[in-house]
């Protein structure tokens, strides 16, 4: 059963986008376990037939390009964009009970980095992420964006810059902000 309090598997701090958890993902479905779940990606919607066809989980070591050494969980929801008889979209709630199944045999991290991997069966599967999440019309809709490559020391340098100029910006001598 997947524990949102104590995940087995450790939390990744270095997430450094504002991706959905899997954790916010099956909140946002337990709230609205009536609606259809929609998929959108690439300026479409998934068709209505689709299929969670693989949900898997991993732990992640490796080494970035400045030698330093970087680990994380990561969960995969694989789906089979597709159209199928005169299926709807699946519930929110139906998702949120297939992770859950899957959860009780797979630990499952409710903070890891969660990457939706898409394709219809002919093209390439494409890796997206969790990009918004929202209600939209009578539908829970959640926009997938491409999963781009990213340089991690890059990344932490820029944060850096970032959090240095937000906290070191001008400020009167009766308010410092940085120590």
């Amino acid at each position: 059963m997947l524990d949102l309090a104590k995940p087995e598997i450790p939390p990744s701090p270095q997430i450094t986008t504002d991706d959905i958890s899997i954790g916010a993902l099956l909140a946002a479905c337990d709230a609205a376990p009536a609606l259809p779940l929609v998929f959108a990606y690439g300026g479409h919607s998934i068709r209505p037939g689709y299929h969670v066809t693989e949900v898997k989980a991993g732990a992640f070591s490796a080494l970035d390009c400045g030698g330093n050494p970087e680990a994380w969980a990561e969960i995969f929801v694989q789906l089979w964009d597709i159209v199928e008889g005169d299926r709807t979209h699946m519930t929110a709630g139906k998702f949120a009970a297939i992770i859950r199944k899957v959860s009780d045999h797979v630990a499952l991290d409710a903070n890891a980095r969660l990457t939706f991997e898409v394709s219809d069966g002919v093209a390439p599967m494409q890796l997206h992420c969790a990009d918004t999440l929202r209600l939209e019309g009578d539908n829970l809709t959640v926009a997938l964006a491409p999963r781009p490559a990213s340089c991690k020391p890059r990344d932490r340098w820029l944060e850096a810059q970032n959090k240095t100029s937000a906290c070191c910006a001008p400020v009167s001598s009766k308010n410092a902000c940085c120590p």
